[in-house]
């Protein structure tokens, strides 16, 4: 993979792919989290096409007003009437654009998944990425340009995986629908289906066995950062108290209440690891 990956997910598909990704229809922002970045489709505005052409003739009435200002003042009238059409133009063509759902396109090359079952799989690991790179902010000197490879890596597998997951399902549903009945039970033919039946249904369980595998690794990266914030959140409040303590009774002995993170800190680094392994 490059060193980019972008996500545009619509209604009916989720393209992954390592250049830019954009709309056919719609529109769609960026929302760019390390080397990921996500198109997120814009609600629809709903705009009826007779709601649009009631807006460009008020746009084209102070256009045409000004026209006339302008050949007044004795500047050729058809170059501001060419501004004024090409500005009414540009404004139906995004009010149209704004109007629909976004469907995004497909660049050479990109991964584009189409099945409800591996379409939810790959936005929950879009999900768990995100709690990933939330608790970046708050990890300073923890996590690098490594930490942000391995996440990205890990998305960019699950997306070819789940791919070739779909793929397998239709060839399996086509084997499985190839009549043959009538056909000898011990034909060659019949047994070389029967084989190819067995070995898409191997590969098949195969990549859902790698797809759990990153699964697993991103939930145990998110959980480990969390669990060493929470940990810090607690430490910090247990130090707090400690100085309450202390200053209400003085002369007593300071209780070292705080717990000590650097050895949690190892499970982190840990994860990452263990992220990198299963996307490998």
């Amino acid at each position: 993979m490059g060193t980019e990956l972008h996500i545009g997910i619509d209604a009916g598909k989720i393209v992954v792919s390592g250049r830019p990704v954009g709309t056919r229809t719609g529109r769609a922002v960026p929302q760019r989290s390390g080397s990921v970045t996500e198109m997120v489709p814009v609600t629809p505005s709903g705009a009826t096409r007779e709601e649009r052409t009631a807006f460009a003739c008020r746009l084209a009435l102070p256009l045409a007003f000004l026209t006339a200002l302008v050949a007044a003042a004795g500047v050729p009238w058809w170059l501001p009437a060419i501004a004024s059409a090409a500005t009414v133009a540009a404004v139906w063509r995004r009010q149209a654009r704004a109007a629909q759902a976004a469907d995004f396109a497909i660049p050479a090359g990109a991964r584009v998944i189409l099945a409800a079952e591996e379409r939810a799989v790959f936005q929950r690991g879009v999900r768990v990425a995100r709690r990933v790179r939330r608790a970046w902010p708050a990890l300073p000197g923890m996590i690098d340009s490594t930490a942000d490879h391995s996440l990205t890596r890990a998305l960019d597998d699950l997306a070819t995986l789940l791919v070739r997951r779909q793929e397998l399902r239709r060839l399996q549903a086509e084997l499985s629908a190839v009549p043959h009945q009538g056909v000898p039970g011990d034909s060659p033919a019949v047994a070389a289906l029967a084989e190819q039946r067995d070995h898409a249904e191997r590969l098949w369980r195969e990549a859902g066995r790698q797809v759990n595998r990153i699964l697993r690794g991103l939930d145990r990266t998110a959980l480990a950062q969390e669990s060493l914030l929470r940990e810090r959140a607690i430490g910090e409040t247990a130090r707090q108290a400690e100085r309450v303590l202390t200053g209400l009774a003085p002369g007593a002995p300071a209780a070292h209440a705080a717990p000590e993170l650097a050895d949690h800190t190892d499970a982190v680094i840990t994860a990452y690891r263990e992220l990198s392994r299963a996307s490998s």
